[in-house]
């Protein structure tokens, strides 16, 4: 299994003053697992999140973006009275938070097949972005 392990004292040294954000994104990698979620670069402005969400409806589902934070979370209304042999699927609710970097928006979601995909851009103000200057 890959973990991000970020080495916060030599990357604090180059980058003054960045020291709780290393310190805040080292204890969000250290949240569950559930449910699996793939992150996928599109380009270079363009994101999407998967989320493995077999077994909730869609009005169990919720996406939510508020200051830079998308909240995912599934809530079952269904109760299954059955004994199981084997339960390999967990169906239980959950609430799955990600911190997403400035100007970083969620331009849309859609489930299919029992993946929820967050569609995500950057979007950097026109006045934020380089320019050429012109030599006269």
């Amino acid at each position: 299994m890959n973990r991000l392990h970020l080495d916060v004292p030599s990357l604090t040294r180059s980058l003054i003053g960045f020291d709780k954000l290393f310190h805040e994104a080292e204890r969000r990698v250290a949240t569950t697992n559930y449910p699996p979620h793939n992150i996928l670069k599109i380009n270079e402005n363009e994101y999407e999140i998967e989320f493995a969400v077999a077994g909730f409806t869609q009005a169990e589902l919720e996406v939510q973006f508020d200051k830079g934070q998308l909240t995912v979370s599934g809530k079952h209304t269904e109760q299954r009275q059955v004994e199981y042999l084997h339960q390999g699927l967990a169906y239980r609710s959950f609430v799955k938070s990600i911190g997403l970097t400035e100007y970083l928006e969620v331009i849309g979601a859609d489930l299919k097949n029992g993946i929820l995909r967050v569609k995500l851009e950057r979007k950097v103000p026109e006045a934020l972005k380089p320019k050429l200057i012109e030599i006269k």
